[in-house]
């Protein structure tokens, strides 16, 4: 299963769930008109029973309260879900935060922390994604890990003592490629809405313990009803609760299985992922987490971190986990390793140097005026889903970032001023314009800021635009949502100054304030409504001329190669080839109506794309980063192809 298959069973599965919970609700509410009726038809006598004429009638005489109740009931779970996801506003950092967890700076110097960064930065840098924020939770001796958030913009992942103390480099990538599958496959969104969905539900029954302690010992006549209703609330809500976490947790289950599946492709590799399931199993801890926030975030961690079994359990059994990933394993092993570990703890930093994992040998970056060799079949097998070779590139590609460069995107300001920098062209006469428009939007000292880093950029390999931009969009997150906007701000005012920048310079830019609006707000996607390839023909069709004009030398090439691309996206659309003059216009309008096509679309797109600037059969290392760029703008993450 391809990245795009991912996709839409993620939306197939969301909008099942999504179907499943609202009838849940719609029960819910049933059930507490239903047991008010009960209560009034139980309390009524005879004589008013005849009276209304039976229980038909008696429906018929308080249908005004009974519905005035489920009105209340859905209000009361609305509210309290709408809460809930507002409480968690803040991301995946918020709910990392409620688990304990404590930020791991850029800037740290704790050789365990580094460690971690390194590993979760060398997968981001493979996967085209944001680095995420980085989270220990300090007092958490267990074998676990979450990640978090609406969207890649906001996520964050966040692991526990143990796994850092217990892991070595390869279970611990494995661990952190496990939860960038759910960044990907678009669990997270998900994770959130069921977090607030069930605290909704948790509120009838916590309003109708509520209800029955306030009217504990009354002797009232009229409490008799209060009393009934807070009984009412209070069953339904946990009844409620109960099949909710029926629910979650079979969903959790499915996702698991997938998480892990991914992992292996991320890694290419069984025995780290494998490696750490085993230690959960062999080691007295386990994967349990004594946070009091488990049960609600129970359903996001890589490993049982309440030690439920059965239905009521949010993954799948250790030992089928672990065969799935190594056929030939015997759960008596298990046995094997909790005794060997009873005596010896494993120890993840003496395994990296025991195993050689501390200090690998890094590769070089290919030459500049490399061609790279692009297939559309492999192309679409490695969006989403980078191997082994991808993730080694993506490590030689992190530690050849020069170390001036490094210092600068430790600390928001300076890697605020590297973004910019990366957009400044070399032309004097538009770089004091761009300077100008910084000038006016942050003030004389960032636009000081931005010409000091830029020159740190002269000369910047091609390969590492993309690792610099996504390291720095990291980093930037520490400016808040108001200096956030305000970078936005001058990035869409530097790239349209004079309207004169490269068509790299200017992809890189559009696709910097997307990544930066969606950590500002990363639920406005979500509120956008997706589109078939069909309705995006015009903004397709103008993309494939822009690339295929970019990447060829003669009109006559550069058509050839825009009608191939576009048969394979669109065959029925005839739209001739055009010099595209306006291109950064084009540009402007086509690819935010690109980035809501739906996953099989994007598929198609992608394809084209890759014949647009593959016709000629030479592709140059910038023409294959240039792509990265689209893909990483229309959220189909390429991994470094060369």
């Amino acid at each position: 299963m391809n990245f795009f298959e991912r996709q839409a069973q993620a939306r197939s599965q969301s909008k099942r769930l999504v179907l499943l919970f609202i009838a849940a609700v719609v029960a819910i509410i049933t059930a507490v008109s239903g047991g008010l009726f009960l209560l009034l038809w139980l309390g009524a006598d005879a004589r008013d029973l005849e009276r209304v004429g039976g229980p038909i009638g008696l429906l018929a005489e308080f249908s005004g309260l009974l519905l005035f109740a489920a009105a209340v009931t859905a209000l009361v779970i609305a509210a309290a879900s709408l809460y809930r996801i507002a409480s968690l506003r803040g991301g995946g950092a918020a709910v990392a935060r409620a688990m304990g967890g404590r930020e791991v700076s850029e800037d740290t110097r704790d050789p365990e922390m580094k460690r971690l960064r390194n590993v979760v930065e060398e997968i981001a840098i493979a996967s085209s994604l944001p680095v995420p924020a980085i989270f220990i939770m300090e007092d958490e001796p267990g074998i676990n890990a979450f990640a978090a958030g609406y969207a890649p913009g906001d996520a964050a992942v966040a692991v526990s003592r143990g796994a850092l103390m217990h892991l070595n480099r390869d279970e611990l990538q494995g661990v952190i490629a496990h939860e960038f599958s759910h960044v990907l496959n678009g669990d997270m969104r998900l994770n959130i809405r069921l977090m607030g969905v069930l605290f909704g539900v948790l509120a009838l029954g916590v309003i109708g313990a509520r209800v029955l302690e306030l009217t504990r010992g009354s002797r009232s006549r009229d409490a008799g009803p209060i009393i009934g209703i807070g009984v009412v609330l209070m069953v339904v809500g946990y009844v409620g609760l109960f099949f909710g976490r029926l629910i979650k947790a079979a969903v959790s289950r499915q996702r698991e299985f997938l998480a892990d599946a991914s992992a292996v492709q991320f890694t290419r590799q069984t025995h780290g992922i494998a490696g750490a399931l085993k230690k959960i199993g062999g080691l007295p801890a386990g994967s349990k987490l004594a946070s009091a926030e488990t049960e609600e975030v129970a359903h996001m961690l890589f490993g049982e971190g309440m030690g439920f079994a059965g239905l009521f359990a949010t993954h799948p059994p250790l030992h089928e986990r672990i065969k799935a990933l190594e056929p030939g394993f015997n759960p008596s092993e298990l046995k094997r390793l909790q005794a060997q570990w009873l005596k010896d703890p494993p120890r993840g930093t003496d395994e990296d140097l025991a195993l050689g994992l501390a200090q690998r040998q890094r590769g070089e970056l290919p030459a500049r005026e490399t061609e790279v060799e692009l297939q559309v079949e492999r192309v679409i097998e490695q969006v989403g889903a980078p191997d082994v070779k991808d993730f080694l590139r993506a490590g030689d590609a992190r530690a050849a970032i020069p170390p001036a460069i490094d210092l600068a995107l430790q600390q928001p300001e300076r890697a605020q001023a590297l973004l910019l920098g990366l957009l400044l062209d070399h032309e004097e006469r538009l770089r004091a314009q761009q300077l100008h428009a910084v000038r006016e939007l942050l003030g004389a000292g960032a636009a000081e800021e931005a010409s000091v880093e830029s020159a740190l950029l002269i000369g910047l390999h091609p390969a590492l635009r993309l690792p610099v931009l996504l390291l720095a969009l990291g980093t930037v997150r520490h400016l808040g949502r108001a200096g956030q906007q305000r970078l936005v701000d001058a990035v869409d005012a530097l790239i349209h100054a004079d309207g004169e920048l490269e068509l790299f310079e200017h992809l890189t830019g559009m696709l910097l304030s997307r990544q930066i609006e969606d950590s500002i707000d990363p639920r406005a996607r979500a509120r956008q409504r997706m589109i078939k390839l069909s309705e995006a023909g015009e903004a397709a069709a103008d993309l494939l001329a822009v690339l295929a004009w970019y990447g060829h030398e003669s009109e006559a090439e550069a058509r050839r190669a825009y009608l191939s691309a576009l048969h394979a996206a669109l065959p029925q659309m005839a739209k001739p080839y055009a010099p595209p003059q306006d291109w950064r216009h084009r540009l402007d309008q086509a690819l935010p109506v690109l980035d809501r096509i739906d996953p099989p679309g994007k598929r198609l797109l992608v394809e084209a794309l890759v014949v647009a600037i593959t016709h000629d059969q030479r592709v140059s290392l910038e023409e294959a980063e240039l792509l990265r760029t689209v893909c990483a703008y229309l959220r189909c993450p390429l991994p470094p192809v060369a």
